[in-house]
């Protein structure tokens, strides 16, 4: 199994496992507001309809991708209405979104190593390609899981958004038009597995260590480091989750302190 085959095995059990969620909700839960400002548990799921999509498109024919892109972006007011999909009913939604996964995962399995893919943005290589639809996923999941209550186990999985929230560093200094600070951060992070995975050189002052998940939760965006179980050390380790952003997009920032902690979740507590 070739890199980008793996990333687009573990992306399809990520979308399978927030389905097994979504799928047993009431008419009333898929109204439920989560933490996106405006947006309900159907919205979530509507966005990452679209971008599923848009992600095959731009597997399947480039051309017509960027023709996308540029409606998309003709009216910038509208684009929640066109990616949303408030039109359809929540069984239109739900069907619509696994069609919507299947076709991804069809154009997936046409990509190699080392072909890559147009995106809003720059081009990315197929692997960070289908990582960063892995972790949007499991992003979004966690709006859903949050707005309905529901506790997720973590996977090993993570280890793809691990991996992107690392790497992505520079770029939540660049989104922001600031540079990066000079020295690394090296990340020590435990899966949910147990393993022991490592980012970034030996022997420096700044160093990230606690769950894989907590991390994860800090670098999309979806919890304050201060209301998780990592062990931050030296400055430029502090700043830099106080910044972070694994995702594309205009530069935003996490929840403060206490705003996204859920009841219930022992991360971050002392003992």
């Amino acid at each position: 199994m070739t890199d980008v085959q793996r990333v687009a095995a573990d992306l399809r059990d990520e979308q399978d496992a927030l389905d097994a969620i979504v799928a047993g909700l009431t008419a009333e839960q898929w109204r439920l507001a989560t933490p996106s400002p405006g947006w309900t548990v159907a919205d979530q799921i509507g966005h990452l309809t679209y971008y599923d999509g848009a992600a095959a498109t731009a597997i399947e024919d480039p051309p017509a991708f960027k023709e996308s892109v540029a409606e998309l972006f003709a009216d910038p007011g509208r684009i929640d209405s066109l990616t949303l999909h408030r039109h359809l009913s929540t069984p239109d939604l739900l069907d619509t979104w696994r069609a919507t996964r299947r076709r991804l995962a069809r154009a997936a399995a046409t990509l190699d190593d080392d072909r890559r893919v147009e995106w809003y943005g720059p081009s990315m290589g197929a692997k960070s390609f289908l990582t960063a639809r892995l972790m949007e996923c499991w992003a979004h999941g966690q709006d859903v899981a949050d707005a309905v209550g529901a506790r997720r186990q973590g996977t090993d999985r993570l280890r793809h958004v691990a991996q992107l929230g690392f790497i992505t560093r520079g770029w939540s200094y660049a989104n922001r038009g600031l540079e990066r600070p000079e020295g690394d951060v090296r990340l020590e992070l435990t899966g949910p597995s147990g393993d022991l995975w490592s980012f970034g050189p030996d022997g420096v002052a700044d160093v990230v260590r606690g769950p894989a998940e907590d991390f994860c939760l800090v670098v999309t965006q979806r919890r304050h480091v201060d209301d998780t179980a990592l062990e931050v050390a030296g400055p430029l380790a502090r700043d830099w989750l106080a910044r972070a952003q694994a995702f594309a997009g205009p530069a935003t920032d996490g929840p403060a302190p206490g705003v996204r902690a859920v009841p219930g979740d022992t991360r971050g507590s002392t003992p």
